[in-house]
């Protein structure tokens, strides 16, 4: 269910995102100038929804891969090829976990320092709540791969019974 509602928030952060560009774009051709915090609200934006959506990529099986290379290779050896699914799978959770812990210093650093994004004056947010929901993200996709080792294991041994 979390990884689920993680995966719906970054669909709809995806939906704002073409909000502000196209608002963007209007405002480009009517007013000749750019919208404030279109290109840094932005970036923050898509690392986020990425953030978000990475658990869910993990539970469908669809993170980016050499299907030409795994698919044979685990249809001709299908031991070795649980074997090097298993690792790419204890290497996705230990890197997001690394990320994941990283990104705590990060997240209480703006907080701390009440960091922002924009002009001031003009237009600013703060970024704290965009770090929390990629921090939230890794983890979250980190348990994930985790899940899928546990998973792993509990079929390699349940097949061997």
């Amino acid at each position: 269910m979390v990884v689920e509602t993680f995966a719906a928030m970054g669909t709809v952060l995806i939906g704002v995102l073409m909000v502000i560009i196209c608002a963007d774009i209007i405002a480009r051709n009517v007013m000749g100038a750019s919208l404030p915090l279109v290109s840094e609200g932005g970036a923050l934006l898509v690392v986020t929804l990425v953030a978000l959506q990475l658990a869910a990529t993990v539970r469908a099986g669809r993170l980016a891969r050499t299907e030409v290379f795994i698919v044979p290779f685990m249809d001709r050896y299908p031991v070795a090829g649980a074997v090097l699914n298993g690792v790419f799978n204890v290497v996705g959770a230990v890197l997001l976990g690394i990320i994941g812990w990283a990104s705590l210093r990060v997240v209480g650093k703006d907080i701390a320092a009440a960091e922002f994004i924009g002009v001031p004056g003009l237009a600013t947010l703060p970024t704290w709540p965009f770090r929390v929901l990629i921090l939230a993200g890794f983890a979250i996709a980190a348990i994930e791969f985790a899940v899928q080792v546990l998973s792993a294991l509990r079929r390699t041994i349940g097949d061997r019974r």
